[in-house]
């Protein structure tokens, strides 16, 4: 199986939003780290849109967000939405003209394939593909971002320990 560009190219682009939720992000940032199209990274962000996954942001100063939290955005669900069919073979198309399909093991071979395919897509979300988040973060050459005074001293000094009596 092979998904499209166009259900890549999502994926990516929810990738870096979920790395980066501190920020709106601009199409023409996105398009750069990946290498893509803006007119094409334009017509996804507007159905990522439509579909409440990202949220838009006019003005000299907007961009795009995520509209929802990566734990609730389904990969799955996600790829079911962006891929126009899963007809793996054309059997699987209307206009089949085979003379083995209504006959063919193949045919539900593949079509019990294609159902695992998206059950185990099912299982993830983008809070999963983000898990490794410096490492992609550090792969895309986005920085982490900055932690306030207060946390990183929070976290510099630790839990303190009581000393112990006795002896």
């Amino acid at each position: 199986m092979r998904l499209t560009t166009y259900t890549d190219y999502t994926l990516r682009t929810l990738i870096f939003l979920a790395l980066r939720p501190e920020r709106l992000a601009t199409i023409a940032e996105i398009a750069e780290i990946y290498t893509i199209s803006e007119n094409h990274l334009t017509k996804i962000v507007h159905q990522l849109g439509l579909a409440g996954d990202v949220q838009t942001v006019r003005g000299r100063s907007g961009g795009i967000r995520l509209a929802r939290a990566p734990e609730a955005i389904n990969l799955g669900a996600m790829v079911r939405r962006t891929e126009p069919d899963f007809a793996i073979a054309t059997c699987f198309e209307k206009t089949s003209s085979c003379p083995l399909h209504s006959v063919c093991v193949l045919e539900k071979a593949l079509a019990e394939a294609a159902q695992a395919f998206l059950a185990i897509l099912e299982r993830y979300t983008l809070a999963d593909l983000i898990a490794p988040r410096l490492n992609l973060q550090r792969a895309l050459g986005i920085a982490p971002p900055k932690r306030s005074l207060a946390t990183a001293r929070a976290s510099s000094t630790g839990p303190r320990r009581q000393a112990r009596s006795g002896g």
